[in-house]
């Protein structure tokens, strides 16, 4: 667990920010794009394309937000580790 009184002043990668971003704007604009999948078939179990693609994306989704929600905590911990090691015990007390 992260400790939220201590500040994250150390200098943020913006690496992992920028993949979290792109996930994120990925399992929100793709659904939304309703050309694309707006089809009858192909069918899987009876189902029309439409639908099975729609319930697909709940998944995916999941699993997009999930990564960019470990992508930023790590980064985070990082940078409260690191403000954590750049403290004197003079300044804990």
């Amino acid at each position: 667990m992260s400790t939220p009184d201590l500040p994250t002043r150390g200098p943020a990668r913006p690496g992992p920010y920028i993949i979290s971003g792109i996930l994120l704007a990925i399992a929100i604009v793709v659904p939304l794009f309703v050309p694309a999948y707006s089809i009858d078939k192909p069918r899987l179990a009876g189902m029309p394309f439409f639908y099975w693609y729609q319930m697909l994306w709940v998944p995916v989704t999941a699993v997009m937000i999930g990564i960019a929600y470990r992508l930023v905590s790590k980064e985070d911990r990082r940078r409260r580790d690191e403000v954590k090691g750049a403290r004197t015990p003079e300044e804990e007390s």
